[in-house]
């Protein structure tokens, strides 16, 4: 018996025994809740910040590629740590795993390092580059809210990385605890640091970005306990640390298709602001308003994802077949239940929507149409977030990175901005159904070739896709 396996645990880790349908619950449903809460308080966030101005709101919208970006490179590297992570543990190596671990935590810090020199060096003409001079009041809000997220963005980074070890070990709901916790002091400051209530001082939209990185600090520190106190699969011990450049690589070669694929989202969105800010301010706060309003429907099938990941790629280090296709079923199903409820409030409760952001007048003849409009691609979209985890968890996430460029650049920019010059404001919206029905189509195609190269030939029961 190999040294790794002498140091396996006693008892069998639940993802390759629970029943699938309950385990695909209780893996994801502490994630799905705790990403549910993150939604809510980023929309609080925007809520508040509305209250002091329609600018105040255009500011923190156009910071979206850059908090965009942050998110991105943390939940790729994540997505790289949880694959190999589950994978080393279902195939019981569990040396490897704390390997792992440990140089997952060393790029985290490396990735915190660049986005502090960034922050201290390109937010204004970040900002200048989508408004130029026309509106100092939004530079200058702009400038403060954003270089205070960037330059203490070391707590998502710790919160994130954490959190990714508790989930691979099967243990969500630590993780959800920790969101949880994180997600309710920002919503607590956020009124606090805002409106300068309890002898605090008035920050404006700057305190929503305290509030942000506190509840982000607040979030690590209770990851890092709970996987001292509790995860015990895993030791990320740095005593004789040296660099394993292998893993590195590994990690990143699974991680960096998801990065760029949330990257490119950021692309997206500095792009979109450049053609919406041409029509008006009021235009980007929509859209800004637009993307808080669909992360509260989109943040809990990214917490089915986080949890079905695991369990794919542990049964398929496992050689379990019938088990990664039942995951695979019951996670569609539970997405295109939970799009469905974003789908329908879209279409039938805009002004309602628009209202909890102090809309304007001219804010809900913009924003109604556009939200109808672009709610349709909830109809779509809950396939290709599922089929693109899968790719990942088997790693193949570069499938996922060539939907995802497909989806946002290659068709969502062009399409957007053909129509802005074709049909003005009002088609613009189209752009994201008819992106989505190409990523859909390229999904299938690949998800098809998937299951004839790798998963119909793992040697385990008759079920294929």
């Amino acid at each position: 018996m190999s040294q790794e396996t002498n140091s396996a645990p006693v008892t069998e880790n639940k993802m390759g025994t629970m029943p699938i349908g309950r385990l695909v619950f209780n893996m994801s449903l502490p994630m799905m809740i705790s990403m549910l809460v993150q939604a809510l308080y980023n929309i609080v966030d925007s809520i508040f910040v509305a209250k002091l101005s329609e600018n105040a709101l255009t500011a923190v919208s156009l910071a979206f590629p850059l908090q965009t970006l942050i998110i991105a490179v943390a939940t790729g590297t994540g997505v790289g740590v949880n694959a190999l992570l589950s994978k080393s543990l279902g195939a019981h190596k569990y040396d490897e795993a704390n390997k792992i671990g440990i140089n997952g935590a060393v790029l985290y810090a490396f990735s915190y390092v660049i986005f502090l020199i960034l922050g201290l060096t390109i937010v204004k003409p970040f900002y200048m580059s989508q408004i130029g001079n026309a509106d100092i009041e939004i530079m200058d809000m702009g400038v403060s809210y954003l270089s205070t997220v960037m330059i203490f963005s070391f707590g998502i980074f710790a919160e994130i990385f954490f959190e990714r070890v508790l989930t691979s070990t099967g243990r969500t709901i630590f993780s959800m605890t920790s969101q949880l916790c994180g997600a309710i002091t920002n919503i607590i400051l956020d009124p606090i640091m805002i409106f300068g209530l309890l002898g605090f001082p008035k920050l404006g939209a700057t305190g929503a970005a305290v509030a942000t990185v506190v509840g982000q600090c607040v979030a690590a520190v209770v990851a890092f306990v709970c996987n001292h106190k509790f995860n015990h699969e895993i030791s990320l011990s740095f005593k004789g640390y040296s660099p394993d450049f292998k893993i590195m690589g590994t990690i990143y070669a699974i991680g960096i298709p998801s990065i760029i694929m949330q990257s490119i989202g950021s692309i997206m969105t500095y792009a979109m602001n450049r053609i919406l800010i041409g029509f008006s301010s009021t235009a980007a706060a929509v859209f800004g308003v637009y993307f808080k309003l669909q992360s509260f429907f989109f943040m809990p099938v990214f917490g089915l994802n986080n949890g079905i990941t695991p369990i794919i790629a542990f049964n398929y280090g496992a050689q379990n077949r019938k088990r990664m296709v039942k995951t695979i079923k019951v996670s569609l199903i539970t997405a295109f239940c939970l799009l469905f409820v974003g789908f329908a409030c879209f279409e039938f409760i805009p002004h309602v929507l628009l209202g909890m952001f102090s809309a304007s007048d001219d804010m809900l003849k913009i924003g109604v149409p556009a939200l109808r409009i672009i709610g349709v691609h909830f109809l779509i979209a809950w396939f290709c977030i599922i089929v693109g985890t899968v790719f990942q968890a088997l790693g193949k996430a570069v499938f996922s990175m060539i939907v995802s460029i497909m989806r946002q650049l290659v068709v969502l920019i062009p399409a957007a901005y053909i129509l802005s010059k074709l049909g003005g404001l009002h088609a613009v919206w189209w752009a994201f159904p008819i992106a989505e029905v190409i990523s859909f189509t390229v999904s299938t195609l690949f998800l098809i070739r998937i299951n004839r190269t790798i998963i119909s030939k793992i040697p385990d029961g008759s079920d294929v896709l």
